[in-house]
């Protein structure tokens, strides 16, 4: 595997007029991983992905993709790369069959047989105009166009908009193949749970700013956990005040719900001072540490 980055940039800030989309995005994304870039609708991630591309040119720092300048070698860039925009847009004419001979021709011809295999894979009906299509129809044959000549990186904006569930699930398989196959996802996205199946790590992006960088396993370790409890009897609403690591506490009588993070040896230490009957904890929650970050990114720019 190459020690050159797959995506790399320094102090990249993008401006239009008064409003700044991106500033001073220092990002770093190793070959052969799969990269999350996460935040909210207008946070700045298809701003940074059209900069990337050199679909906009930067108001200031710079961008290097594959090893290569963004804006020099734009056209050397594009043709290792698969992508699909966020806003997705094809020729409505055509059908599904004739889009990805289209996007083969560009690409210098692809192997049909691969093309097949992933039209199957996500079960797209390829004899339909794109006018016929519905939303998640239309994502599928971005979706192929995007993977039919194997790149070297996939930079995906948003690409689960409108699939199904088996679908998706079928859409992370093929994430997962890329990645084992040593090759690069830039995979952008407004939802956590749609990245951490796949991704080794997350980039968190807030107003066009990154908030954070982190490992998924790390993110993992701090999400808030879930212990349900059922005592013999009635206990002390103030039980778990004073215990270490809990978030919230709510009691009824003999029963608890604890939300916690770190350890839960002082949850269950608290606990066994009275009789208890049954616990039951819940998955991690991931959503509300990834939203944590845009809460106390808040607080520090409200000060």
């Amino acid at each position: 595997m190459s020690s050159t980055p797959a995506i790399e940039t320094h102090d990249l800030t993008k401006n239009f007029g008064d409003f700044t989309a991106v500033e001073d995005l220092d990002l770093t994304v190793d070959e052969g991983e799969v990269f999350g870039f996460l935040g909210p609708n207008g946070a700045g991630k298809s701003t940074t992905i059209r900069t990337l591309l050199d679909q906009i040119r930067p108001t200031s720092g710079s961008a290097r993709v594959l090893g290569m300048d963004s804006r020099a070698d734009s056209l050397a860039i594009r043709s290792e790369i698969g992508y699909v925009p966020g806003d997705l847009a094809l020729y409505k004419n055509l059908t599904g069959a004739q889009t990805l001979k289209y996007f083969a021709r560009l690409r210098g011809g692809v192997d049909q047989t691969f093309v097949d295999g992933l039209a199957e894979r996500l079960q797209a009906d390829l004899s339909k105009k794109i006018s016929e299509y519905s939303t998640g129809n239309r994502q599928k044959i971005g979706l192929i166009q995007a993977f039919m000549h194997k790149p070297r990186l996939l930079i995906l904006d948003e690409p689960n908009a409108g699939l199904d569930p088996l679908i998706q699930q079928e859409f992370i398989t093929m994430l997962r193949e890329v990645r084992d196959d040593g090759r690069t996802v830039f995979l952008s996205s407004h939802t956590l749970s749609e990245v951490e199946q796949v991704a080794t790590r997350v980039a968190i992006i807030r107003h066009g700013k990154l908030a954070a960088v982190e490992r998924i396993d790390d993110l993992k370790a701090k999400a808030i956990r879930r212990l349900d409890l059922q005592f013999a009897a009635a206990v002390p609403a103030d039980l778990f005040d004073a215990v270490p690591g809990v978030r919230e506490a709510d009691i009824s009588e003999d029963q608890a719900a604890v939300a916690f993070d770190g350890p839960i040896n002082p949850i269950l230490h608290a606990a066994m001072a009275h009789e208890l009957v049954d616990l039951h904890t819940r998955d991690a929650d991931l959503e509300e540490i990834f939203l944590a970050y845009y809460r106390d990114t808040e607080k520090v720019t409200s000060r």
